[in-house]
């Protein structure tokens, strides 16, 4: 996942970019991992996004993501490579370093938020997830996936985690686009998730972006995640779906 990065300046506010990249080295900072919650059943659209800088911990993995068409995975604007270093995803596997290993030919960036789409050189062989087409309402229990951290500087979680999340309301991801808001009901994201899916009535309405009130131990830290009903045209004309 993205780097770590803290927004504002009252330590109340607190927001931590779910560009929540698993960067190693000195001043790097992981990325995000489900806290609290519980170990996800096999789910078929799960995705690990990886970035091919050398040297890089657990094998440059960054971020989580979703597969969304037999070619196409869907993550975060900021988990992209920053060095063009490539990309490439495995898929197929709830265990982290798990499945099929793919290369990434292609990234684009949604102009309404921070989601990303990343084309794969080879079909990805497993079933989409289902994309949502507005968001869900406030006070909806909804799903989060991923393979952040679940403590405040370990590793990524080695199996993929889900927690439920109730909807709070609107907010902004991290590129200023329109967000769902959430507060953890059982666990919440942290550093490592960046990318993942946010479900409603099993279908996918967010990519995780920032959360706030987090350091990696709270479980009802507060969620933002990019709205995919509003990049729902731009996913269409991009990825087909």
């Amino acid at each position: 996942m993205s780097r770590l990065r803290t927004v504002g300046t009252a330590a109340s506010l607190s927001v931590a970019a779910l560009a929540l990249t698993f960067s190693s080295g000195a001043a790097a900072v992981a990325q995000p991992a489900i806290v609290g919650g519980g170990t996800a059943p096999a789910v078929s659209w799960g995705a690990q996004v990886y970035v091919n800088t050398p040297g890089r911990a657990f094998d440059g993995f960054n971020c989580s993501g979703t597969v969304i068409a037999s070619r196409w995975v869907m993550t975060a604007h900021h988990c992209l490579d920053q060095d063009g270093s490539g990309m490439h995803v495995k898929v197929g596997s709830n265990a982290l370093g798990g499945g099929t290993q793919i290369d990434v030919d292609q990234e684009k960036v949604s102009p309404n938020g921070d989601i990303a789409l990343l084309h794969l050189t080879a079909d990805a062989g497993t079933a989409p997830v289902t994309l949502g087409t507005g968001d869900p309402a406030s006070g909806t229990t909804n799903q989060l996936y991923g393979w952040g951290r679940t403590t405040p500087t370990g590793p990524p979680a080695t199996q993929l985690k889900v927690a439920n999340v109730q909807v709070t309301g609107r907010s902004t991801d991290n590129d200023g686009g329109r967000a769902i808001q959430s507060v953890g009901v059982n666990g919440s994201a942290w550093k490592g998730d960046s990318g993942g899916p946010e479900l409603s009535g099993g279908k996918q309405v967010g990519v995780a972006s920032t959360v706030q009130n987090q350091s990696g131990t709270n479980t009802r830290g507060t969620n933002n995640y990019g709205s995919v009903a509003s990049s729902r045209s731009w996913i269409k004309t991009t990825a087909g779906v």
